[in-house]
């Protein structure tokens, strides 16, 4: 199915969700008014039986002609007859409209969360990400389907009920019409705390997501130092919280509830005196048969009334996760590549001109002034302490940051100029931890490539030094690695990763520390296979041991931000610099 982020994005700006809700309902407007009509017709036994039950009293008391019996209750046998299909297919309609819309609207989020910053992913946690595009839109999907049921059904008692009265006992209409603004004034009172310990609420579920998914992730690291009482202990306070903001939630619903019913039943009882007093004393021509009417629709529309109120906190809790949901949808933190020139092929020559980059925020910039040229298929190391800005190197290479000032050219071409999209099909990533998906080596080796033959997956594995132990495994390429890559060592798992970057045979190579953490065997392999992956090739390499980087064709040393020195590992040696100095203290 066809998904329109770009739409939604357009759309959505900040306006009521209602209005949100509408727009993505316009595709289904005739589907919708078609069930709506259809649900009308399957639920009139429920206000209609109400004014033939009256006719038929009437018949009874008034000893009026025995066919007006029959002819009622054929008429109601009908109408109940005609629920089966009328439901059937009112189903069919709201179904698929409400599915469409959960769906274009997962398919949106999803879509421009591949498209905002790696700057907004490093500031919302990834467990929030999840929650809104999982509960949120559940929770949406879940309120347009009790809007409907729920909702439906009582404004169809609801009018209904309110047309019979008018054209049977017309003098009672006033005082039954009395219900909505009384309903109505609860709703507004209650409306506000609704809408904040919803609010409330939901931001402690987020916030909970993210701890399950931090604590998950560090479950190794906890069991292996005996730290369990402690996860368990910081968890515990999330989960305090969760249980406040939903107790709070409860007793604002519970409130809610009992008020509404209390004052819907009180009119209800009120107006059922006042019908048997006024029938009594033969006012107004009320008959038995208009009380038996009249009690039985205050039953009716308290229900509908009382029904309509009980979904403001689920149109509530609803209308609130589409705020969440347009919280991603109209990020402004995006990459504009829209209307910018396509790279169809490129050098590798790079050209970083006076660029500067500052995290927001942050109190000094992470590059400074930062002047350096790249020749097609050179190999450059940065190094530097911690902090020196290598990573913001990488990341302004790659295009997932934009200088703060300055430029960048690529083949003489100023990036902002270009769709980064189509450059990054000539780059690959080989980074520090390796990323797997819980899919066969076979799928993970040609992760986003169309009809690769087996034989292309072979060579790549053969390059990358991982042929020997894929065919040790019991299914070869279509062995499962688990999650995350879980049933590998991490030096299968990173030749995986070289596998993957050599099967898109790039034209730019970013290696982030790619050796490191490994034991002696696994890095000379990934070592000698990482050479025949760089030959040719512009390189970008971090490494934090620098005997991995000897043989660069350029070293970089930086420090705070600033290049403090340039040149191979022999020249940098002999300056007695900041490369010898980090040199010295490795090999002592």
């Amino acid at each position: 199915m066809a998904y329109c982020a770009e739409p939604i994005d357009h759309h959505y700006r900040g306006e009521h969700p209602l209005r949100t809700l509408a727009y993505l309902a316009r595709e289904d407007r005739g589907r919708l008014a078609l069930g709506t009509v259809l649900f009308a017709v399957k639920s009139s036994p429920t206000w209609l039986l109400p004014l033939i039950t009256a006719n038929v009293v009437d018949v009874v008391v008034g000893h009026q002609p025995i066919f007006r019996l029959w002819i009622n209750c054929g008429l109601m046998l009908a109408l109940l007859l005609l629920n089966y299909p009328g439901h059937v297919l009112y189903v069919r309609c709201y179904s698929y409209a409400i599915r469409r819309i959960s769906n274009t609207l997962r398919i949106s989020l999803c879509r421009r969360l591949q498209e905002l910053s790696i700057g907004y992913h490093t500031r919302v946690s990834s467990g929030v990400l999840q929650t809104k595009v999982i509960r949120d839109v559940e929770t949406i999907e879940q309120m347009m389907q009790q809007a409907s049921d729920g909702g439906l059904g009582a404004l169809s008692a609801l009018i209904g009920g309110l047309v019979v009265i008018a054209y049977r006992t017309p003098s009672f209409l006033p005082v039954i019409v009395v219900l909505v603004p009384a309903a109505a004034f609860i709703a507004m009172k209650l409306r506000a705390p609704l809408k904040q310990r919803n609010e409330d609420f939901r931001e402690e579920v987020e916030q909970l997501s993210s701890r399950v998914l931090e604590m998950t992730s560090l479950i190794p690291i906890t069991r292996g130092h005996g730290l369990e009482r402690s996860a368990i202990e910081r968890m515990d306070g999330t989960l305090r919280r969760v249980r406040s903001a939903g107790q709070s939630l409860d007793l604002t619903n519970g409130r809610f509830g009992s008020l509404s019913w209390i004052v819907l039943n009180t009119v209800g009882v009120g107006c059922l005196a006042g019908a048997a007093v006024i029938a009594y004393y033969g006012a107004f021509g009320l008959t038995a048969g208009d009380v038996v009417m009249l009690s039985a629709f205050f039953s009716t529309l308290t229900g509908a009334t009382s029904g309509l109120l009980n979904l403001a906190p689920m149109i509530t809790k609803g209308l609130e996760s589409v705020r969440s949901v347009g919280e991603v949808l109209q990020a402004p933190d995006l990459e504009s590549n829209e209307g910018k020139a396509e790279v169809e092929q490129t050098r590798g020559a790079f050209d970083f001109r006076d660029v500067s980059f500052a995290y927001p925020d942050a109190e000094r910039p992470s590059v400074d002034h930062f002047d350096f040229s790249v020749r097609p298929g050179e190999t450059v190391a940065l190094v530097g302490a911690s902090g020196a800005g290598k990573s913001t190197v990488l990341n302004l290479v790659i295009g997932f940051l934009r200088p703060t000032s300055g430029r960048i050219e690529l083949d003489g071409v100023d990036m902002e100029r270009l769709d980064l999209r189509t450059f990054r099909r000539f780059v690959s990533v080989v980074p520090q931890e390796t990323i797997l998906f819980e899919g066969t080596i076979r799928q993970n080796v040609s992760y986003g490539l169309d009809e690769v033959s087996d034989e292309a997956i072979v060579a790549a594995l053969r390059d990358a030094n991982a042929l020997e132990f894929v065919e040790q495994l019991p299914a070869g390429l279509d062995t499962v690695v688990g999650e995350r890559g879980a049933r590998l060592s991490g030096g299968q798992k990173q030749r995986l990763a070289i596998a993957r970057a050599v099967i898109r045979d790039p034209r730019v190579l970013i290696l982030d520390e790619a050796t490191s953490a490994l034991d002696t065997r696994s890095e000379a392999l990934i070592q000698e296979a990482l050479a025949r992956l760089m030959r040719g090739r512009t390189t970008f390499v971090v490494a934090h041991r620098l005997s991995t980087i000897r043989d660069a064709d350029r070293i970089v040393v930086m420090d705070g931000g600033h290049v403090s020195q340039v040149g191979t590992h022999e020249t940098l040696l002999n300056s007695h610099g900041a490369y010898a100095s980090l040199h010295a203290v490795q090999a002592g």
